[in-house]
């Protein structure tokens, strides 16, 4: 019996093991930061509809049939992306926004069972997902601002662009928990640039009023330092009458010693009081050379450069100046010495032409001088020649004188005939009447020159043949030269034609 008892609670027991771990394998609970999807029957969820086909447990456990459904969890931990967007402004500026979005799954049924249906398996792919939708929809609304109001105003841009995404989030079944847009990166400057006339503005600002302090402290500085000089110089000054008046009534009070004493005192009294004066005086003297000598010394420390800049640049110039003048008197000298040395070249040129042209002409005087010579033998056997040559036609004139007559004037005739054409040759029209007869008769005249000739060379023939022996009347013939005889040419006779006017119809010559 008892052994009965033992089994029986042995048996109970392992049936209570048995359904304990039954138990815990088919007991599943969701922790608060997930959801758990359980499909394998159909279910109907509240707010879901009918035939969702799994079912959603958050925040407790259920039991699940092991080999009829399936468990799976669902992250509901929030998620983040980075978001890092080249962007186009509505100015055609390039822009990088970065930011972040902080993301969950919704906690409501139908978020979680959009976000099932697309994420389950995938979970990890959902900051990718979530950074394309951001992405598109920031380019989109960025295309559309300008610079000016993403820089003032990103709240605007930031709130765009959640209820741009939420729509689409609401579709995946994540909500966002935030969003922030961290930096506006501008490759191209412009920002700065924007930034620039206002930094520029703040820094002629903080200059103004930075010198503006450190004049006031200055003179602050100045004036305290003037009323402390002065405070000085008004307690040494009653401190000298204070001090004299101790004196005085020191010297009242020893009024019974000798006066010269008391006179004596009372010069140390006025010279001391004089020594206070001057100690102030003193005083006054250190407190402009403390405060204005200063200012003066800048001012003519300043004068003094100046002056001294512009001595150099005399001293400069004066010594270009100078190195310009020797140059000059150098160039100068080294002309001088040129146009001397030039001249004694020409001298000795000029020496060397006067005697090559001094032998050239003797050389020339001596060749003319034989010319001469020659010259004039030639000339004399020429006239002795001629002389012969008229010897004998003397004595041929002697024999024939016509056949000589006509002989000279047939080898004269053509200078004969141009000395009868001179006549016309100032003539530049000739009108001749009578046609043929008129040319026949013009004709006849120059024969009858030529005849006229003719009877002319017969009476100098005639006149020749009668000798010397003639007293009156007679052609005295002109001394020979060198033995010959000059020939007498015959004087030609000029003879005016006249021309008359007629009848028309005339041949013109």
């Amino acid at each position: 019996m008892p052994m009965v008892i033992g089994v029986m609670a042995g048996l109970a027991l392992a049936a209570i093991i048995v359904l304990i771990g039954l138990f815990k394998l088919m007991w599943r609970v969701a922790e608060p930061n997930e959801a758990l999807v359980i499909s394998g029957s159909k279910h109907k969820t509240e707010g879901l509809g009918q035939g969702m086909g799994f079912r959603i447990v958050t925040g407790h456990g259920t039991l699940v049939l092991p080999g009829v459904q399936a468990v799976r969890k669902m992250s509901l931990d929030l998620n983040e992306t980075e978001l890092s967007v080249d962007c186009v402004t509505h100015q055609g500026i390039p822009l990088r926004v970065r930011g972040v979005v902080i993301f969950k799954v919704g906690d409501d049924f139908v978020s979680i069972a959009n976000a099932a249906r697309r994420f389950l398996d995938q979970q990890k792919m959902m900051a990718e997902r979530v950074h394309n939708v951001f992405a598109g929809h920031l380019r989109s609304i960025v295309g559309g601002l300008t610079v000016e109001d993403m820089i003032r105003d990103r709240e605007k841009l930031t709130g765009q662009t959640r209820s741009a995404c939420g729509s689409e989030m609401e579709k995946l079944g994540l909500i966002v928990d935030s969003l922030q847009i961290h930096e506006i990166e501008d490759p191209t400057g412009y920002i700065k640039n924007l930034a620039m006339p206002h930094a520029a503005a703040v820094q002629r600002d903080a200059r103004i009023a930075q010198a503006e302090a450190n004049r006031r402290a200055t003179e602050a500085e100045q004036q305290a330092a003037a009323r402390m000089s002065e405070a000085t110089r008004d307690s040494e000054i009653l401190q000298a009458g204070y001090q004299a008046e101790r004196d005085k009534a020191a010297a009242k009070s020893r009024q019974a010693g000798p006066l010269a004493d008391a006179a004596a005192r009372q010069e140390v009294v006025v010279q001391e009081t004089r020594v206070a004066e001057l100690e102030a005086q003193r005083r006054e003297q250190q407190l402009q050379v403390d405060v204005r000598k200063p200012a003066d010394a800048q001012a003519y420390e300043k004068r003094t450069l100046a002056e001294g800049e512009r001595d150099a640049r005399i001293s400069a110039a004066e010594a270009h100046a100078k190195e310009t003048e020797l140059a000059a008197i150098a160039e100068a000298n080294r002309v001088k010495t040129a146009a001397i040395a030039e001249a004694e070249a020409t001298k000795a040129r000029g020496a060397a032409a006067a005697s090559a042209t001094r032998a050239t002409g003797e050389a020339e005087a001596a060749a003319a001088q034989a010319k001469g010579l020659a010259l004039a033998e030639s000339t004399r056997a020429k006239g002795l020649a001629e002389a012969e040559a008229i010897k004998a036609r003397a004595a041929a004139l002697a024999e024939n004188q016509e056949a000589v007559v006509a002989q000279q004037l047939a080898e004269k005739w053509p200078e004969i005939v141009e000395a009868g054409a001179g006549a016309f040759s100032s003539v530049d029209h000739m009108v001749l009447l009578n046609g043929a007869d008129g040319m026949s008769e013009m004709f006849a005249k120059a024969l009858t020159m030529g005849g006229t000739g003719l009877g002319l060379a017969r009476q100098l023939l005639s006149t020749m043949s009668q000798g010397d022996g003639r007293s009156n009347g007679g052609t005295e013939a002109a001394p020979p030269v060198n033995g010959v005889a000059p020939a007498v040419p015959p004087t030609p006779r000029k003879e005016h034609i006249p021309v008359t006017g007629g009848q028309e119809g005339g041949t013109p010559s």
